[in-house]
């Protein structure tokens, strides 16, 4: 039992602790071990909170005794991408700009955490401001890819999907501006949610882009998942992007299966659109053959183009951040790394008129969504193109970067989930997308639980010592 303690998800942990056959201790030390022999070899963490981590472990342990149990996640532990306030610890942005800078606060999404009885383990490695990386010239190393430390874990939650899949934590938040909590998710073989945009708050999150940020739970199941999202969702009046609603028990369907939901299959974004890796392609096949053999119609359905999602995306996302980052690009220019500089810097260059544009473009874009919608109950897509590359090779990180679907529902704001949908022949995750309407992120959780039941190896670990 005690190798197989890290593995715990959050429902098996819970489960675990009410049943007196594991207590929050003995899974926080386990964790701890792990991340002591390995994290050198992974980068996941930023600040490692371990004494606190583990005071707060004692202290759910005695709660449980006393027959005190805070919440559904009581003595979990959980990881906490770098642009997420946590009081008392740094929120970094993994930049020099920022490397002194102490929350006085935790977040939102953080306080929801601990009133559901979650123990923060610590702080995550991200891409500089969750946009520039990997890089190697920033105050802290890139995280790497558990399945291959050779190879990129996919960013900007970089440390959150790394330290999901190498057994660190059972739980992390991370953020999505242009597909940041799904890339790594395809990347590292995990399950990472994007909710629907306004269902959880940003409100102690350090923004890049104001109409496109959303923060999602990453885990290794989709039923953590689910389980992760009602802790966090809820309408906050401080954030302007929240929105009421009435959207929570996202786990209800998930064994409810999907025969009779109508699944409208994105064939163009990976076919003509982007045309992906062969083994990218033969994987998202066989999760379309596979939901029609559970009783679902797959269907062929045709959205905007992934050039204009991208385009779209670009202009949006580098007028907001150059609204943000303006005063520091001017003042401290030089204490940026290289690839956050050069991509922030482009919204300096992009006239009022082009973001106005593009804010009106998106309504139309929106609009044809919402149309298929109609017809079908979720999408399935590609999330990545491509395997991760390796996180040296700079010329094919950024080629093959790009070369995703996720940032179109950054745009539009559904709900957009991506998960492993198999390997590549070199051993590394393949993944799918699957997109639910708006404040349905409970059927994209229903479709994702049908096909995770059906992944033969959907209890693969990576080959960590």
């Amino acid at each position: 039992m005690s190798a197989d303690l890290p593995w715990l998800t959050a429902v098996e942990a819970a489960r675990a602790f009410a049943a007196r056959r594991v207590s929050p201790v003995e899974l926080m030390q386990a964790l701890l071990a792990r991340i002591e022999r390995l994290d050198p070899q992974i980068n996941a963490f930023i600040r490692l909170d371990a004494d606190a981590a583990l005071d707060a472990a004692r202290a759910a342990e005695q709660e449980i005794a006393a027959g005190r149990v805070r919440g559904p996640l009581h003595g979990v532990p959980v990881g906490i991408k770098d642009i997420i306030d946590v009081a008392g610890l740094p929120t970094t942005c993994h930049s020099k700009i920022l490397v002194d800078n102490v929350a006085r606060q935790d977040a939102v999404v953080v306080q929801k955490l601990r009133q559901a009885g979650a123990i923060v383990m610590g702080k995550l490695s991200t891409h500089e401001f969750a946009i520039g990386g990997p890089s190697f010239d920033l105050p802290f190393p890139p995280a790497r890819n558990p399945w291959n430390r050779d190879h990129h874990p996919g960013g900007s939650s970089s440390g959150s999907g790394a330290g999901v899949a190498a057994g660190f934590f059972p739980l992390a938040l991370g953020t999505d501006t242009g597909g940041s909590v799904r890339n790594p998710a395809s990347a590292c073989g995990i399950v990472g949610h994007k909710p629907t945009y306004g269902l959880v708050s940003r409100r102690g999150v350090f923004p890049l882009s104001f109409t496109l940020d959303h923060v999602g739970p990453m885990t290794r199941t989709v039923a953590d998942n689910a389980l992760l999202l009602d802790t966090i969702a809820g309408h906050d009046p401080a954030d302007p992007g929240s929105t009421p609603s009435q959207a929570r028990y996202f786990g209800r369907f998930l064994e409810r299966g999907v025969r009779g939901l109508r699944v409208g299959f994105v064939r163009h974004f990976h076919e003509t659109d982007m045309p992906a890796d062969p083994e990218v392609t033969a994987a998202l096949e066989h999760v379309a053959r596979t939901l029609e053999a559970e009783g679902a119609e797959v269907r062929t359905v045709t959205l905007p183009t992934l050039g204009e999602f991208s385009g779209l995306n670009r202009v949006i996302l580098c007028s907001e951040a150059w609204s943000i980052h303006a005063p520091w690009l001017r003042s401290r220019p030089g204490d940026y790394g290289q690839l956050a500089r050069r991509r922030l810097l482009p919204g300096a260059f992009i006239p009022a008129g082009d973001y106005v544009g593009a804010q009106r473009r998106r309504l139309q874009v929106i609009a044809a969504v919402e149309d298929v919608f109609r017809d079908v109950d979720v999408l399935l897509c590609a999330s990545s193109m491509d395997p991760a590359s390796r996180i040296e090779d700079a010329e094919e990180t950024g080629r093959t970067y790009p070369r995703q679907a996720r940032l179109p529902f950054n745009v539009t704001g559904h709900p957009a989930l991506a998960m492993r949908s198999g390997f590549s022949s070199s051993g590394l995750p393949l993944s799918v997308q699957f997109v639910g309407r708006y404040f349905d992120d409970a059927t994209v959780f229903r479709v994702a639980s049908v096909w995770e039941k059906s992944l033969a190896d959907r209890t693969a670990r990576p080959p960590l010592g």
